[in-house]
């Protein structure tokens, strides 16, 4: 049993991290591919395809006080512990996209781009994509001045203008610069 690993938001100024671990089994699951290049709708089928199919599959979570306290990258390693720990099958195997190894206490093979390169890291690319931007959608409706359902709180100017404009919200990164920039220059 190979489990695949991934994570979603760790550019964002704002939200959790969200990660995914998938243990896909033999057959093939229609739609995998590296979520950044599959467009929103082509993502939510995959994972439709990736929930029913899979051995088994799990979403962790690291939350805004703990990207503060552990920062994102320590955040994001707790998330993928987290995922992992929730599988119903344990792996033998855990696959990570990238180079650092969460410390799950399982036999880890770091891949830089795996998603690309093994199915079950897509699958779990995927799943943690279209979580982490649900949540961001139903953000939205609780701070709507940020426009969240569009930018998932990642910096794009519509997002630097919306934090000038009206502060930081409780789900804003204050560690991250640009969020940083903006509540110094608001106590001034």
């Amino acid at each position: 049993m190979i489990a695949g690993v991934d994570e979603a938001g760790r550019g964002p100024l704002a939200g959790p991290v969200c990660a995914a671990a998938v243990i896909i089994g033999g057959a093939p699951i229609h739609g995998l591919a590296d979520s950044k290049q599959l467009g929103p709708r082509a993502r939510a089928v995959a994972a439709r395809h990736i929930r029913r199919q899979a051995l088994c599959w799990r979403i962790g979570w690291a939350g805004v006080q703990e990207i503060e306290e552990h920062n994102i990258l320590g955040a994001s390693l707790l998330a993928m512990r987290r995922a992992l720990s929730g599988l119903s099958i344990p792996p033998a195997l855990v696959l990570v996209d990238g180079n650092r190894d969460p410390g799950c206490g399982l036999p880890t093979r770091c891949l830089i781009k795996g998603d690309k390169r093994y199915a079950a890291i897509a699958a779990a690319s995927i799943l943690a994509k279209v979580a982490r931007d649900r949540y961001m959608r139903f953000a939205a409706l609780a701070y709507p001045g940020y426009d969240f359902a569009r930018n998932k709180g990642y910096p794009g100017t519509a997002h630097l203008e919306s934090l000038k404009r009206s502060g930081a919200c409780p789900l804003h990164r204050r560690a991250f610069a640009p969020v940083a920039r903006v509540i110094a220059n608001a106590s001034d």
